[in-house]
């Protein structure tokens, strides 16, 4: 995650948020920066430094996808020759999975709908303050990842998630809670899935997603702030899809409307009484 060009409530405020998790060991781990108002963008090093020392690619602000933004009909014969297969993202009528396991999604379809509705379950997930206690942390990644992947990655997604610098550095205590007053938020708001691979084994998804992350709370440093990112996630069929691995980059990011930020009280309260969903394609 990226926090940065902050400012206090009442005022505007965006702060990026990311991080990235690959169970090949083939992308590279942004963790979350972040620091007092007016900081510059990433400007702390601390965290990055940890990417060197840990060499695990984790996701902290897990993501959702969506690339199929300019479907739409733009007055001429469309070419398909070479787009993904995609539909528009609306409902699809399509029942919701009936299992969770450890409170995740679970069950999903063994199709190109299946894999979508997986990949966005499961960004939730692993962007959710979850992997911020130990716990809740091996549950998510036991139920999203791969076996093999989870079995061979735990070591070191722990080591990332409890690094005293690291929390530090994104304003939480050395057993990754909130301060007291304060509330942490981290939450992925999906808002489109596509995918562009597709066979009975393996697929590959595309999710767009919103996220907010950050410190809720009058004496918090870290406001809570809004950032988009797609993450595109490799699956494979283990008796439900699984990750194995993904890529995560910045936008597609709308333009922000003038609209003054939310006060610490209103946006605890908001956190605190709205839940998330569980997603289905």
């Amino acid at each position: 995650m990226s926090l940065g060009d902050d400012h206090g409530y009442g005022d505007s405020a965006r702060t990026d948020a990311s991080g990235e998790y690959g169970g090949t060991g083939t992308t590279r781990t942004r963790l979350p920066e972040s620091g007092p108002y007016g900081g510059a963008r990433r400007g702390r090093s601390s965290s990055r430094s940890l990417v060197t020392v840990v060499g695990v690619v984790v996701l902290l602000i897990a993501a959702i996808a969506f690339a199929n933004r300019g479907d739409g009909d733009s007055g001429g014969a469309p070419d398909t020759a070479d787009k993904p297969d995609t539909v528009p993202t609306a409902a699809s009528g399509t029942a919701p999975v009936g299992t969770k396991t450890a409170g995740i999604p679970t069950g999903h379809a063994r199709t190109k709908q299946g894999a979508q509705s997986a990949a966005a379950n499961y960004a939730v997930s692993l962007g959710s303050t979850g992997m911020y206690a130990t716990t809740t942390r091996h549950q998510i990644v036991n139920t999203v990842y791969a076996p093999d992947v989870a079995e061979n990655q735990r070591a070191d997604i722990d080591a990332a998630y409890s690094d005293e610098s690291f929390l530090t550095n994104i304003g939480l205590e050395k057993d990754g809670k909130a301060p007291d007053g304060q509330t942490f938020v981290s939450r992925v708001i999906p808002v489109g899935t596509k995918v562009t691979e597709f066979s009975q084994n393996t697929a590959t998804v595309e999710v767009w997603y919103s996220s907010l992350f950050g410190l809720s709370g009058e004496a918090s440093t870290n406001p809570v702030s809004e950032s988009w990112f797609t993450t595109t996630y490799q699956l494979t069929w283990a008796d439900d899809w699984k990750v194995t691995d993904f890529q995560q980059k910045d936008g597609p990011v709308p333009v922000a409307r003038d609209q003054r930020a939310s006060t610490a009280e209103d946006m605890t309260k908001a956190v605190e009484e709205y839940g998330g969903f569980t997603y289905a394609r």
